[in-house]
């Protein structure tokens, strides 16, 4: 496994949907060095698109800065269901460095992915835990953090990152 170069915004590929995981990926590789380089990072997510990788995979380690390691790697992953209840929360992103912003979200969702080893899951997951896979998914659609936010405080967060950039 490998520390990869993280992607920076705006790179053209930060902006694209990625395409599936198929059976015949050597998706335990890319997992790797997801991992690898989120830690290096320091991160708490790290999606294949951030390393130059168009897949949907994504892994995260929410708590790993305050206890042990807890990794978790996703494939293919999709939403199931979603909180109605939308909280605000600041958010980092590595691919942003420097620029942190409020983004509104579900508060809890649920999630169905496979493993690296193709295994099915299905998982309810809640508060920073939720709002890490849901940056982190959004990584695979083409979104970033920046794109969540109003005119005036996008506006301000790209002054800021060009600044910090």
């Amino acid at each position: 496994m490998a520390v990869l170069p993280i992607l920076r915004w705006p790179d053209d590929r930060l902006r694209m949907v990625c395409e599936p995981v198929a059976a015949d990926d050597d998706v335990a590789a890319v997992i790797g060095d997801l991992f690898d380089t989120m830690y290096a990072a320091p991160g708490r997510g790290l999606a294949g698109p951030q390393i130059g990788v168009m897949k949907r995979v994504f892994v995260v380690d929410v708590g790993w800065k305050d206890g042990p390691r807890s990794p978790v790697a996703f494939v293919n992953p999709r939403l199931i269901e979603t909180s109605e209840t939308l909280v605000e929360g600041t958010e980092a992103c590595l691919s942003i460095p420097g620029i942190s912003t409020v983004v509104t979200r579900p508060d809890w969702i649920v999630l169905a992915w496979s493993d690296a080893e193709g295994r099915h899951h299905s998982r309810r997951f809640d508060a920073a835990e939720a709002r890490c896979i849901q940056h982190e998914l959004d990584h695979l659609n083409g979104i970033v953090t920046l794109q969540h936010l109003d005119p005036a405080a996008r506006a301000k967060a790209d002054a800021d990152y060009a600044v910090a950039g």
